[in-house]
């Protein structure tokens, strides 16, 4: 298994996806299917968002300061999927809004994964050597075993009530 960072963040994002076509594809209906993949989506995506919050992040803006204002963006994408994960982690998916709030995470997740691998991944694996991408892997797979699978992890608590409260 690869320790690359930038690898293993695009074998989490190939998996969010995988979940979200399966959400998409699933019937109006099948309530206790959809609650099943939400609840899917938001254990990947808490323990995605803090790996990268959390490792990734700040080892890039710290060895390539040229990138400090993609990662700023990064951030608040995060905070926008943090909010709505937290928000549908506590939903009934016979709530009229949880279809249309799991539409805009798919929306806003998806954006910001065509951005990262696009645009962000190709400009740190230049700016990075091999060994500096797997070292960082290595720090991200160590800190997925410790990371909040929900929530209500008080990191994504605080950001969210920082950003209310100012």
């Amino acid at each position: 298994m690869s320790t690359d960072a930038i690898v293993l963040l695009k074998e989490d994002h190939k998996e969010v996806r995988r979940l979200f076509r399966a959400f998409e594809a699933t019937e109006d209906d099948a309530k206790a299917v959809k609650a099943d993949l939400v609840s899917s989506i938001v254990e990947a995506l808490t323990v995605h968002t803090y790996i990268e919050n959390e490792v990734m992040y700040p080892a890039v803006r710290e060895l390539v300061p040229g990138l400090e204002g993609d990662i700023l963006e990064s951030y608040e994408e995060h905070h926008v999927a943090d909010v709505l994960c937290a928000e549908l982690d506590v939903m009934d998916p016979d709530d009229e809004r949880f279809d249309a709030k799991t539409a805009v995470l798919i929306e806003s997740v998806g954006h910001h994964i065509e951005e990262e691998e696009g645009d962000w991944f190709p400009k740190v694996r230049s700016a990075l050597g091999r060994k500096e991408l797997q070292e960082i892997g290595a720090r991200m797979l160590e800190v997925r075993s410790t990371a909040p699978k929900r929530p209500q992890h008080p990191s994504s608590l605080k950001k969210a009530a920082d950003a209310l409260l100012g």
